[in-house]
C-alpha cells in the first residue's frame, strides 16, 4: 500500500454557500473547481437532509443484514436479471478479486420491459426491485433516503455546471423521469473472517455522481494524483460525493472520476454504508461540453485504461460494469450477451 507523505483530507463544501450572495458564491465555485478537478472527491454539508432520514436508512441497513440467512437469500440477486437484490459476501468482483461485503442493490422501481432481438441489451436493466417479505419497513426507509440523495446529487450537479461556466440547468436534458438512480445497502464484516483486506477493490463509478452515507468507522480510501491513498475519514453530518465516468467524459477529463476502494474493518467490527448513484437516462450519449478557455487548458482528457475503456453511452457503460462485477448473474440471465466494447 502506498502511503501519503503528508496528512491529507478530502475538501469540505458547504452547499449553503451556493445559495449565498454573489461574492460568496464565486468563492465557493472556486473551491468546487479545486475539489472536483484536483481530487474528484469531497464532503458536502448544508444539504438539508433530515437526520431522521439518514438515521432511518442506517437502522434499516443494520436490521436487514441481521436477518436470518434464508430471508436474505430469498431475494438473492441471482433471481434478478436486473442485478437487484441481495449479494452474499465474496460473490461480487471488483478489479478481478472478490469483494468482502454483503450488499442489497436497489434501482429504479419500474416494470421489466418486453424486449425484442433488435432492442439494446442495456434495456434489460429496467425492472423491479427485490424486497424481503420478512422486513416490510425496509422499502420506505430505503426509498426515502434515495429520494433525498437524488435531490442532493442534482443540486451538486447544478453547482458543478455553474463552476464549469455553464447554466445551472446544463445537465438537465438527460435527467427526466427516466433518469437512472440506484443505491446499495452495504455491510463490510471485520477482516478476521477472511485473509484479504479488500472490502471493495479499487474502481471508478460509471454514472455522473455518487453520494455516500457512511457510519463512523471509516475505511473508504481515495487515490490521489500521485498514487497515494487518502482516507475519507467520516465527518459528522456530511456526505461524501465523487465524480463518475460520465462527468469525466462530459468535461474531457477536467473533472476526475477518481479511483477509490474500501479496506475491510478490523476484527470484531462491521462497517455499514449506503452509497447512492445518479445517472442520466439509459439511452443518454454524453457529448463533451465547451469549457471556458482557462478550464479547457487544464483538461487532461479521458483516462485510457485497457481494462476499463469508458464509453460515452451511459446504458452500455452501466451494463458492462454490472456484467463485469456479477458473473453468476451473467451466467444465468445474460448468457450469449457480449458486454459493450
Amino acid at each position: 500500500m502506498t502511503v501519503s507523505a503528508e496528512p491529507r483530507t478530502l475538501p469540505i463544501l458547504d452547499l449553503s454557500r451556493f445559495r449565498a450572495g454573489d461574492a460568496e458564491r464565486e468563492a465557493f465555485l472556486a473551491d468546487v473547481r479545486h475539489a472536483a478537478h484536483d481530487v474528484g472527491f469531497f464532503f458536502v454539508t448544508g444539504h438539508g437532509v433530515p437526520a431522521a432520514v439518514t438515521e432511518g436508512v442506517m437502522a434499516a441497513a443494520h436490521a436487514f443484514f441481521a436477518l436470518p440467512a434464508d430471508a436474505k437469500l430469498a431475494i438473492e440477486n441471482v433471481h434478478s436479471r436486473q442485478f437487484r437484490g441481495y449479494t452474499r459476501v465474496g460473490s461480487e468482483v471488483t478489479a478481478g478479486s472478490a469483494d468482502q461485503r454483503e450488499v442489497l442493490d436497489v434501482g429504479p422501481e419500474r416494470p421489466a420491459l418486453d424486449l425484442g432481438p433488435d432492442d439494446p441489451a442495456y434495456l434489460g436493466l429496467v425492472g423491479p426491485n427485490l424486497w424481503p417479505s420478512a422486513m416490510p419497513s425496509l422499502r420506505p426507509a430505503v426509498l426515502d433516503w434515495l429520494a433525498e440523495a437524488d435531490r442532493v446529487m442534482r443540486e451538486v450537479l447544478r453547482v458543478l455546471a455553474a463552476a464549469l461556466g455553464q447554466p445551472e440547468t446544463y445537465f438537465d436534458a438527460w435527467f427526466d423521469d427516466e433518469a437512472w438512480r440506484n443505491l446499495k445497502l452495504v455491510r463490510y464484516p471485520g477482516r478476521d473472517t477472511v485473509e484479504t483486506d479488500q472490502g471493495v477493490g479499487a474502481h471508478k463509478d460509471y454514472g455522473y455522481l455518487a453520494l455516500l452515507l457512511q457510519d463512523d468507522l471509516g475505511g473508504l480510501q481515495v487515490e490521489a494524483l500521485d498514487g497515494a491513498w487518502i482516507d475519507a475519514t467520516p465527518v459528522p453530518g456530511a456526505f461524501v460525493v465523487n465524480i463518475g465516468e460520465m462527468l469525466e467524459i462530459a468535461t474531457q477529463g477536467y473533472l476526475r472520476a477518481t479511483k477509490h476502494r474500501v479496506v475491510s474493518p478490523p476484527a470484531g467490527r462491521d462497517r455499514f454504508s449506503v452509497p447512492a448513484f445518479l445517472g442520466p437516462r439509459l439511452d443518454a450519449v454524453v457529448d463533451p461540453l465547451t469549457l471556458p478557455a482557462d478550464l479547457a487548458a487544464q483538461a487532461r482528457g479521458v483516462e485510457a485504461e485497457s481494462h476499463n475503456v469508458i464509453v460515452p453511452h451511459f446504458g452500455e457503460n452501466t451494463l458492462r460494469g454490472w456484467m463485469r462485477s456479477h458473473p453468476r448473474i451473467v451466467a444465468r440471465w445474460w448468457d450469449g450477451v457480449t458486454p459493450p466494447a
